[in-house]
């Protein structure tokens, strides 16, 4: 007679498990506006703005022509004190530290906060130089590592494959697009943590807004990025959160497709399908 071996119990069905939380993108941002106005001279561009700008996503600011939004993102690095009769009331708080504190580096902030221009604007050097500029400025002198980093940094911006030939001719000479990838190529070069890009396609054909398009979703997770455009195609396609702003004040500031397909506001509803802009 044989005996039979013991059943194992059926294994009791698991408890469902919630999924995880959603990480909330701006419990840490890396720039906290606070109830920003400014002035240039009586007239009030920008008025109490506040919103909170996350680590490593695209955000963007749309609008129509002279709402304020070139003038906010300019904020971000302390650009307008460059502008005569400027004056500042609020609070700007990148990674929980003032940037108007007067103890603050201003040159160091603008090193941590890069910034990429409506108009492409290489230096009239070759290549090479235009990448390695800043680092030279930083005190970097030896020749293999500002050859590493100008390399590393212009594949970072996807134009090495078209350059690496011609690293020593005038970056003068490449297209409208290509000059605009080597800026972002400097921008990075040194190591920033955020890029600023005020309206960086408004001069580009559709191919070279696509390539700098694709290079912005390339850089995302390396790098906050906020981008100034007239173009609400663009933002809808390239960033994660939008902010409307009309007339100095921010009307509506949301994940970018929640703000376009369902907005909360119905200015911003007005704006987006075209009823006035």
């Amino acid at each position: 007679m044989t005996t039979s071996e013991p059943r194992l119990a059926p294994a009791a069905p698991k408890a469902p498990t919630a999924p995880p939380p959603a990480e909330d993108p701006f419990a840490d941002p890396i720039f906290d506006v606070r109830d920003l106005s400014l002035y240039y001279g009586e007239k009030r561009a920008l008025n109490d703005i506040s919103l909170k700008i996350p680590q490593k996503r695209i955000t963007a600011f749309i609008g129509p022509s002279g709402c304020g939004k070139s003038t906010l993102i300019r904020c971000l690095n302390r650009l307008n004190d460059l502008v005569e009769g400027v004056r500042i009331d609020g609070e700007v708080l990148f990674e929980g530290e003032s940037i108007f504190d007067p103890k603050l580096d201003v040159n160091l902030l603008r090193k941590r906060i890069g910034m990429v221009f409506q108009k492409s604007n290489p230096f009239p050097k070759s290549i090479w130089e235009n990448v390695a500029y800043g680092c030279k400025l930083q005190g970097i002198t030896k020749r293999g590592e500002l050859d590493d980093i100008v390399e590393k940094s212009l594949r970072g911006a996807a134009l090495w494959d078209e350059v690496n030939d011609r690293l020593h001719e005038s970056a003068l000479g490449l297209s409208g697009g290509q000059q605009q990838r080597l800026c972002i190529a400097r921008a990075i070069a040194v190591e920033p943590e955020v890029i600023l890009l005020d309206e960086p396609c408004s001069a580009l054909d559709p191919i070279a807004t696509a390539k700098v398009e694709e290079l912005m979703q390339n850089l995302k997770d390396e790098y906050t990025q906020v981008i100034v455009t007239h173009n609400m195609q663009q933002a809808s396609r390239v960033s994660d959160y939008t902010a409307f702003l009309y007339l100095g004040e921010l009307v509506e500031f949301g994940e970018t497709e929640k703000l376009f397909i369902k907005p909360e506001k119905q200015q911003t509803e007005d704006y987006i399908t075209g009823r006035f802009g």
